[in-house]
């Protein structure tokens, strides 16, 4: 087993894999500015190693030897299947066949979580009240293509990523209104689970059963188009889907707040969160966060915030790429060497 601290060699790619994007980025060493490639649409290419071949390769200014990507998905053994994409990261034939020496690989929401360590104050937008506390642990959720969930806690001296797949948590319904919906949304084995409705397939699927429940006919079908009626509020039953929708994140992001204690914040990160940031702060998410008696005044204080930074997973995983030394990232089956 590598040892957690033990340096990449450089040039070093870092890559955040999703189920819809991938985007990448090189150091070629630890004080350069990276160079950044175009984002690839993973539905364009057949396997990861294709993408790289054709579409970051060719214009690298220097050729990698290391290579640590962030994958939306559990990694266990040597071929990792993402979890919203059919693209397998296989790192022994990455090595055999495109050049690498060195090849990591970790959950998307650890990268989301390296990143809240290091961004600043121009790279988020904070929601309603609290302020973070110093060397406390923080929670990253990040509604996509699915429902990302990663800790961060802090332990000594170092800042410790914490994997896992908290989008699959259940959700049930609370309110007089949710009892009129929830029959409605689609379930995935017999269960509603977060990432059924908060994502953006999850979007339309609460779209659809509130019109369902209202016995209307559904007219959208984008989630982009959901939030973007939303937000004007020139669609009753798409304006509802997305306040319904910052409410259940509000509820979902209370309970990660409480299971990781996250007294140093809790973001939101990803592009949705982006999208709908003038929905995130009306009411609806801030009371939900914090309306879990017999805590409230917990949840009061501790702050929460949207992640603004264009490249946040890929700036976590170029500060342990720079520094390992600086996080507990464990390398146990998850770093393969030439």
């Amino acid at each position: 087993m590598a040892r957690q601290n033990e340096h990449f060699p450089f040039p070093i790619l870092v890559g955040d894999i999703g189920g819809t994007n991938a985007r990448f980025m090189l150091l070629t060493d630890a004080a350069a500015e990276p160079q950044v490639f175009p984002i690839l649409q993973t539905a364009k290419y057949e396997t990861i190693d294709d993408a790289l071949r054709d579409g970051v390769l060719p214009q690298a200014s220097s050729a990698p030897r290391s290579a640590i990507l962030a994958i939306a998905g559990p990694i266990n053994g040597d071929e990792i299947p993402l979890t919203n994409c059919p693209w397998v990261v296989r790192p022994k034939a990455m090595i055999a066949e495109l050049g690498f020496v060195d090849v990591m690989v970790v959950n998307d929401f650890e990268a989301q979580a390296l990143a809240v360590s290091t961004l600043g104050e121009e790279d988020q937008v904070k929601l309603g009240p609290g302020e973070p506390l110093s060397g406390h642990s923080k929670v990253v959720l990040g509604p996509g293509t699915g429902l990302g969930v990663g800790g961060l806690v802090h332990a000594l001296d170092a800042w410790i990523p914490v994997p896992g797949e908290g989008g699959h948590i259940d959700l049930g319904p609370r309110s007089e209104r949710d009892y009129q919906i929830f029959p409605h949304v689609e379930e995935l084995d017999g269960r509603i689970s977060a990432e059924q409705i908060l994502c953006g397939r999850g979007l339309v699927n609460l779209y659809r059963a509130i019109c369902i429940a209202d016995g209307q006919e559904p007219i959208f079908t984008d989630p982009a188009d959901i939030s973007t009626h939303g937000l004007a509020g020139d669609n009753k039953a798409a304006a509802e889907a997305l306040s319904l929708f910052v409410t259940y994140l509000g509820r979902v992001a209370g309970d990660m707040a409480m299971i990781f204690m996250a007294r140093g914040g809790v973001y939101l990160s990803g592009g949705i969160s982006q999208k709908i940031l003038p929905a995130l702060q009306k009411p609806e998410f801030r009371a939900a966060f914090e309306d879990k008696a017999p805590h409230q005044a917990l949840l009061g204080s501790i702050p929460t915030y949207v992640v603004t930074h264009p490249l946040a997973a890929l700036a976590g995983l170029s500060a342990y790429a720079r520094a390992p030394e600086r996080f507990g990232v464990s390398t146990a089956g998850r770093r393969w060497r030439k």
